[in-house]
């Protein structure tokens, strides 16, 4: 059983393993990921047809009617959301960006997790190419691996390493064997806390491997120190974190101030003319890269400075001299920044809004919009916590937060529009409102005083999108804090960005919800019971970013012993699709009965008749009970599987038909099959088993091979475990159906009712 508030607990064996693991593999940054306790699934549950009682409208909770179908319980979730856990060689601000995996998010990781293989990026070219989004956010040379932490059958979680710029193409032999048995030793670890009733969960912050360095005694130290000191130019060492640690006499004089003054501050706060994009940038390169950088910067009034940058486990030595008068300047200077500004500089900033920018542009739902944001910008801003607010029926809603519990204006977290507090004043006016202390905050309104010792300083910002507020972003700072012009302009950004996706979101959802409810109602609202089958029907939607699909299934009750089965797949993912897969289970319906490939010519003439523009696979199968046999035909369709009685499951050989829609007079010869008792028939569109990188044949023989190792004697169990099968395989971007049908070979023996989907 999971613990919540064990969430970071746990957490050290991993970080020394996962410091090994980078000693041996010879990698510079090391991130484990771990699912929270709490997530679930981010795919679409598959449905099955709805049943008469769910078509009327009765209540999920009400009692079912008599003889109304039993739904099992969905089963657990899958590919679940993964947290940064523990994180070595850059730090924590670097990975800000990468905190939160999702199955579907286009990186490295979700790919490796997902299809449980390795993914190797071996330098820059290739990750612009292969993943757009961190090649835009990190334009630096370094080479990645990621990989899952698994067992055979459990999903652990998952571990990017990344090395220096000049490593070769390719992973060594010996990195391979690194990477799997420090994998095996994470799992391990993981499986044993689990089994003691204790499992390892990220903490809010990822925790931190400090590399293990030899300590030099006072002689050691102190010969360092002279012999640095004799080195010509100045000297000055940063942290990971670009915090400085050391710095020179030499230094502290070429870089105008005291060395006092340096110590513990980034460069960019202690010397505010080098709060410079271009200067950070190369810091940042540096960090990432593991490869010596340098830069020229113009210190006023005019002094020409020269910073090599060389990286290491621990941070970064800087050596600083005076560069030559011809050398070209990067100059930079902002009165705004004070030595010790807590203000994010702007390359910071420009980071976080660049990012932020890329992952809301591929968010869908509100959901995804809702993480993304929250789960980013509290880090990102220093913030203590972050709330988003939205406006419904003339109240405020809290639609997510993070950090401290929000209560801070909304009771209950529910306000009128027309409350005298400053989320709904801001989401009326349009005008962010900033609060530097919490007196400033009482005095304007004595009303949020019920925040009761959570936060020092507020930041409320309106979410606007088309001209017009959609809701409230409120910010809470746990210091009082000045925002600076700069700072509210970077915030007013970000609110404006996040106001835009949530826009589309809403939008988006709307339509996703429209469309599924028009296609469940195209679909059988139930399957009838057919003496001497058993049957299970799932139907998956597509992922996210794309519309309605066009797959359908049907099992028609012919005679006393004989039914049809059918299934098909309408070109296209729009309400075009929709109802012309309509068209065509009705016209199948109405020709049932038929031979298999007349059925299928009728259809096609009708469609060819109708001309939609779309074409559309069809299988069709007449299943004879008495004779034990059927006969099927297809129209472009993938063959169904079957599994014998003795468990050996192949595809069944048709002779091919053209697609419907396309030819008039096209023809569809039909092929038979001996249905002995035990005999299973897997229909199911290509959603199901296409995958990235794996040809059709394969991905079916994979399909196959998942059926003949499942359990015939429960079909609602065997579908549940070939849709999750084909869920866990890779993300899905094509809905999918299944229909599954056993021959019980008994008549009297009633067929089963379809479950729950997955």
């Amino acid at each position: 059983m999971d613990h919540p508030w064990e969430a970071g607990s746990g957490l050290r064996p991993l970080g020394a393993a996962l410091d090994e693991l980078m000693r041996r593999t010879g990698a510079s940054v090391g991130m484990l990921y771990l699912p929270a306790p709490d997530d679930e699934s981010v795919d679409p549950p598959a449905t099955a047809a709805p049943s008469h009682e769910q078509a009327s409208g009765l209540p999920g909770g009400a009692p079912a009617a008599p003889g109304a179908a039993t739904l099992p319980p969905r089963p657990p979730a899958r590919a679940r959301v993964l947290h940064l856990a523990v994180l070595g060689g850059v730090s924590r601000e670097f990975a800000v960006p990468w905190y939160r995996v999702a199955p579907d998010d286009p990186v490295p990781l979700a790919d490796a997790v997902a299809q449980r293989r390795l993914v190797w990026v071996g330098d820059q070219e290739e990750m612009a190419r292969r993943y757009p989004r961190p090649g835009l956010i990190l334009p630096y040379r370094f080479a990645l691996a990621a990989t899952p932490v698994n067992d055979p059958g459990t999903d652990w979680g998952g571990l990017v390493l990344l090395w220096p710029g000049d490593h070769p193409p390719r992973l060594t032999t010996a990195q391979r064997d690194g990477i799997a048995a420090g994998c095996a030793r994470l799992a391990g670890m993981c499986r044993r806390a689990a089994g003691n009733g204790r499992p390892l969960r990220p903490g809010p912050q990822p925790r931190l491997v400090r590399p293990h360095r030899r300590t030099p005694g006072p002689i050691a130290a102190t010969a360092a120190v002279e012999f640095i000191e004799r080195l010509p130019g100045g000297s000055v060492a940063l942290d990971l974190s670009g915090v400085i640690t050391y710095a020179t006499e030499e230094a502290a004089d070429l870089l105008g101030t005291e060395v006092e003054d340096l110590l513990g501050s980034l460069p960019w706060e202690a010397l505010p003319w080098m709060d410079d994009p271009a200067v950070e940038d190369r810091y940042r390169a540096a960090a990432i890269s593991h490869q010596t950088t340098s830069l020229t910067a113009v210190r006023p009034p005019g002094v020409r400075l020269c910073f090599e940058l060389h990286p290491g486990p621990t941070g970064i030595s800087v050596r600083i001299t005076p560069a030559p008068a011809e050398d070209a300047a990067v100059p930079s200077e902002d009165p705004e920044h004070s030595a010790h500004s807590p203000l994010p500089s702007r390359a910071t900033a420009l980071y976080q809004l660049m990012h932020l920018a890329a992952t809301l542009t591929e968010a869908a739902g509100v959901q995804d919009v809702v993480d993304q944001a929250a789960d980013q910008l509290v880090p990102a801003l220093g913030a203590q916590a972050l709330a988003l607010l939205t406006a419904e029926e003339d109240r405020l809603r809290v639609i997510a937060y993070r950090g401290a519990p929000y209560r801070a204006d909304v009771r209950d977290e529910s306000a009128p529009l027309t409350s005298d507090i400053p989320a709904a004043k801001v989401l009326l006016t349009g005008t962010p409102l900033f609060f530097t202390t919490r007196a400033e905050l009482a005095l304007a309104h004595p009303r949020a005083a019920v925040l009761k010792g959570q936060g020092e300083a507020w930041a409320y910002l309106p979410l606007i999108a088309s001209g017009r507020p959609v809701g409230s972003l409120v910010l809470t700072y746990d210091r009082s804090r000045p925002f600076h012009p700069g700072e509210r302009a970077i915030l007013t950004a970000l609110a404006g960005l996040t106001a835009q996706a949530l826009d589309r979101a809403r939008l988006y959802d709307s339509k996703q919800e429209l469309a599924h409810r028009l296609q469940a109602g195209l679909l059988p609202h139930s399957l009838p019971r057919v003496p001497g089958l058993e049957i299970a029907a799932r139907y998956l939607p597509a992922g996210r970013g794309v519309g309605i699909g066009g797959d359908f299934y049907d099992v028609i009750r012919l005679t006393g012993t004989t039914a049809a089965a059918t299934i098909g797949d309408v070109q296209g993912h729009n309400v075009e699709a929709a109802a012309l897969m309509g068209q065509v289970r009705t016209a199948v319906h109405a020709s049932a009965g038929a031979p298999p490939g007349e059925v299928l010519a009728r259809t096609n003439r009708l469609l060819t008749d109708l001309d939609p523009g779309l074409f559309t696979s069809c299988l069709y199968a007449h299943i004879d009970l008495a004779h034990h046999r059927a006969l099927l035909a297809t129209a472009g369709h993938p063959p169904p599987l079957v599994r014998h009685p003795d468990g050996r499951t192949e595809p069944l050989d048709l002779p091919p038909g053209l697609l419907l829609g396309i030819d008039p007079a096209a023809r569809y010869a039909a092929g038979g099959l001996t249905l002995p008792p035990g005999t299973l028939l897997a229909l199911y569109t290509d959603g199901l088993v296409e995958q990235r990188g794996l040809g059709l044949d394969e991905a079916t023989a994979d399909l196959a091979e998942e059926l003949s190792r499942g359990d015939p004697g429960d079909l609602d169990a065997l579908a549940d475990t070939l849709v999750g099968h084909a869920r866990a395989a890779a993300p899905r971007h094509d809905d999918m159906a299944l229909l599954l049908i056993r021959v019980t070979g008994s008549s009297e023996r009633p067929g089963v009712e379809p479950g729950r989907p997955v």
